[in-house]
């Protein structure tokens, strides 16, 4: 019945417009579709429903992520070095989509190239203060990301991606660590991967 159901649907769709030449009082000037293909679209593509969540899912807002990169121990305030986290979140506003009060222009809800772009910068420079930071940080309870050993710890990557961690979250993070020059590059890797991931829509 559930194969069959939008078949038919379509079909009696189909089989109105061709009998008043309208769909919905607007005058119907192409061939009919093929119902088959429209089947064929929607096992492939899902139901509206659930494409249009996934095609509109929007950026996260500027203050939100200087509040996501301050609860795990980053300093968005940083006025060092112009390579730290800190500095590059607040040169990077207008990449970022911030608010311009002055110009009265709203902030950017579209999750853009520059603005992924951008934000995953924030993480790889942000990864050492996270690794270093999270212990202490009240919202992780003392979680560490990753072990003696360098293996991802799951308490910790929870943590950072602000869900429970999967075993498919550890495996990327393990293999991350392991497939680069140096293991504090393939931690620093692992971290803006797994952060980008969870707050990029992907």
């Amino acid at each position: 019945m559930h194969k069959l159901g939008p078949i038919l649907l379509f079909l009696s769709i189909s089989a109105a417009a061709a009998c008043t030449g309208e769909i919905d009082g607007e005058p119907f000037t192409g061939p009919p579709p093929n119902p088959y293909e429209e089947l064929e679209r929607l096992q492939r593509e899902g139901p509206p429903r659930y494409t249009s969540r996934v095609h509109g899912c929007t950026k996260m807002r500027y203050r939100t992520l200087g509040n996501v990169l301050a609860s795990r121990g980053v300093l968005v305030a940083a006025t060092g070095a112009e390579t730290s986290a800190g500095r590059i979140y607040a040169d990077g506003a207008a990449a970022l989509g911030a608010p311009n009060y002055g110009a009265r222009a709203r902030e950017t809800i579209e999750l853009g190239l520059a603005t992924t772009s951008k934000m995953f910068d924030i993480f790889v420079q942000a990864a050492p203060e996270i690794i270093a930071g999270m212990p202490n940080r009240i919202e992780c309870s003392g979680a560490q990301l990753f072990d003696p050993l360098n293996r991802c710890n799951a308490d910790g990557v929870s943590c950072l991606l602000g869900m429970p961690a999967t075993s498919a979250h550890l495996q990327i993070c393990d293999q991350t660590v392991a497939r680069a020059a140096d293991v504090e590059s393939g931690k620093r890797l692992a971290v803006a991967v797994l952060a980008a991931a969870a707050h990029t829509c992907e």
